[in-house]
């Protein structure tokens, strides 16, 4: 295996490439979970690997509670599976509160605090049951809690971790939060060691060929842990080592890969978020760049959100302008793109305006 069946194997166990899934939960249950925190990009993310998806689909999927937007994990917002909520929370949510604890301290809250809160919350969403943050944050001031954006980011950040709410509906422009017990149904309970092998198991298929840091870096998990769930599922797993790394990914991916990719559309250019898991979901992210864009483009902020990916590969970022019935892509390349090469990325932009039911001008 060399750094570019690392990234074919990728584009294959992210459904870029190949056959697509029936449905964003789908997707959702095979990624383990989407980072989403740009809620719009993250549905593209899930338009790319479900057939026939447009905005609305998506933006259905979710109002219906089959794809639930909460924290998890890392300290942002992902999409999971409604079944997966309340086990990977458990696994996971204690290493996002300790990475909170410095910054809560700052902000003068603690578990007496956040007692008071999460009641507050509890009671407004039995009356409601969907609330908006504006909502959250009225009863909150008159309880007599100081609310500024921050204070109230990590409150009822506490409550997603706790698996107390989670997204409801969006109601117009705007997102709601839902009680967990009112938006889920109970799913069976997965003991720690069967959680960590699930995760384990799920991001090694949907993510691999993947190292060890990179495990430990999606999921937040130690790298102790992060081992622990790699010996669990070993079996499963195949280990290649490349320059001096080493690699895992599940057996059964290996011997689908090259009938996936013989079956697969030539297209090989694609429009992602910078936030989509084929860049995001690495530490070590050279397989996509050996240049370090992604870095450099992380780096800056919300300056740069997109990328643009061929064979793999980053080679440039784009941005969207909505207008009335049309979406303008302008693309960025690093250099100068051959003729079949933009005519790949047209076709790419014009597969997001078909998502968003808008016409596509490439410029």
């Amino acid at each position: 295996m060399n750094q570019t069946d690392i990234v074919e194997l990728r584009l294959n166990n992210q459904y870029l490439l190949g056959e697509k899934f029936n449905t964003p939960q789908e997707a959702v249950l095979h990624l383990g979970a989407v980072q989403s925190q740009d809620y719009f990009g993250a549905s593209w993310s899930l338009g790319q690997r479900v057939e026939n998806a447009t905005a609305e689909t998506i933006e259905q999927a979710f109002n219906e509670g089959n794809i639930i937007r909460t924290h998890v994990m890392r300290p942002t917002w992902h999409f999971v599976a409604p079944e997966d909520l309340r086990w990977m929370q458990e696994l996971t949510s204690s290493r996002v509160k300790q990475f909170m604890g410095h910054y809560n301290r700052k902000l003068e809250l603690d578990d007496v605090l956040f007692k008071k809160t999460t009641t507050a919350i509890i009671k407004l969403l039995k009356e409601t049951q969907f609330a908006t943050r504006q909502e959250i944050k009225k009863v909150l001031t008159n309880i007599g809690i100081t609310t500024d954006v921050q204070r109230l980011a990590h409150i009822i950040m506490w409550a997603e971790l706790d698996a107390i709410i989670c997204s409801g509906p969006r109601i117009g422009k705007q997102f709601t939060y839902a009680l967990v017990e009112q938006r889920i149904k109970k799913h069976e309970k997965l003991t720690r060691d069967e959680a960590l092998a699930e995760l384990t198991k799920r991001y090694f298929t949907s993510h691999g060929p993947a190292q060890l840091k990179d495990f430990s870096w999606w999921s937040g998990l130690t790298i102790k842990d992060a081992q622990e769930g790699i010996n669990m599922v070993k079996s499963t797993l195949k280990e290649d080592t490349i320059d001096g790394k080493t690699y895992w990914f599940a057996k059964e991916t290996e011997q689908t890969t090259k009938t996936r990719l013989d079956e697969a559309p030539t297209k090989r250019a694609f429009l992602l978020s910078i936030y989509d898991e084929y860049t995001i979901a690495y530490n070590d992210r050279t397989a996509l760049s050996g240049e370090n864009y992604i870095e450099k483009m992380m780096s800056m902020g919300n300056a740069l959100t997109a990328v643009m990916i061929f064979e793999g590969k980053v080679i440039g970022t784009w941005k969207r302008l909505i207008k009335k019935n049309t979406v303008e892509i302008t693309l960025n390349p690093f250099k100068k793109l051959e003729s079949t090469t933009h005519e790949a990325f047209e076709q790419a932009g014009h597969d997001y305006g078909l998502f968003l039911n808008l016409q596509t001008k490439i410029i």
